[in-house]
């Protein structure tokens, strides 16, 4: 009897990855923590109204370029009335260099009215509220009651995104699927620092175009299946980095680059 030849994958397709269990999702974090101890957000703020500015800034920008221009903003407009006082063509002119600064602009302003008309001046601890201020979506929410509220929730972001679908540690085709499938996986002690250890270690490792998994604290775990550099990922590596309780922080000048194009000529 002969046997049926298999079908071969549609065109795009990838074949189903083994969903993790929630004992691998706990080593996953704790390795991640073990890494980071003290995880926090790299845009800078001063208090709740900064963070949310910031976080409204860092759309479609990094957070080093947020960084750049934030300081002189705060230092004269840190509550919401110092920023309807500054106006939109101030406020306009002290953003230029961050990506959308108009439309940016314009919803800081409205926004700050409206926390002036209906919170008293001060930001909400509140989803629903929050997600009615102009500007603001439900990654924006979730980043400012995790960090200036204490609450655990994942803002996903493009990094989280990624690592959670590339990862496989929750999968998903929409940023609210795959913040679901991260609600419902990660445990309970790791959920208020859970976003900034996925975004980290997206930003710095599991990079978009060229993950660096031979640095990768969790590459044992991950049922990405492309990983790069395998030779450089021996078995022993791999075990030395999940079994150390306490690994060196990761930090982006100590993950490797690629060449240039006159290093690349010299070698």
């Amino acid at each position: 009897m002969r046997a049926v030849p298999k079908r071969p994958a549609a065109k795009g397709s990838s074949p189903k990855r083994r969903a993790f269990s929630k004992a691998e999702a706990a080593e996953f974090y704790r390795r991640l923590a073990a890494s980071r101890p003290i995880p926090k957000t790299e845009l800078e703020f001063i208090n709740p109204f900064t963070l949310l500015i910031a976080v409204v800034l860092s759309a479609q920008a990094t957070d080093v370029g947020v960084n750049k221009a934030t300081p002189a903003l705060f230092a004269i407009a840190d509550t919401p009335q110092k920023m309807l006082a500054l106006g939109e063509e101030r406020l306009t002119e002290m953003i230029r260099t961050i990506g959308l600064f108009r439309t940016k602009a314009r919803n800081i302003i409205a926004l700050s009215r409206m926390l002036i008309e209906h919170h008293g001046g001060t930001v909400p601890r509140d989803r629903e509220a929050l997600e009615k201020l102009p500007g603001v979506g439900r990654k924006t929410a979730n980043v400012v009651l995790n960090v200036a509220f204490g609450e655990p929730t994942i803002a996903v972001d493009t990094h989280i995104f990624r690592v959670a679908n590339r990862t496989g540690i929750a999968p998903g085709k929409t940023p609210f699927e795959v913040e679901t499938g991260l609600e419902r996986l990660t445990p309970a002690e790791y959920k208020l620092g859970a976003h900034h250890w996925l975004i980290l270690h997206g930003r710095y490792v599991c990079k978009a175009r060229k993950p660096d998994c031979p640095v990768c604290v969790v590459a044992d775990l991950c049922r990405y299946g492309a990983k790069t550099a395998p030779s450089e990922m021996p078995a022993e590596l791999i075990r030395a980095r999940a079994e150390a309780v306490t690994p060196a922080p990761l930090t982006e000048t100590s993950v490797s680059r690629p060449l240039g194009r006159r290093a690349r000529r010299r070698v």
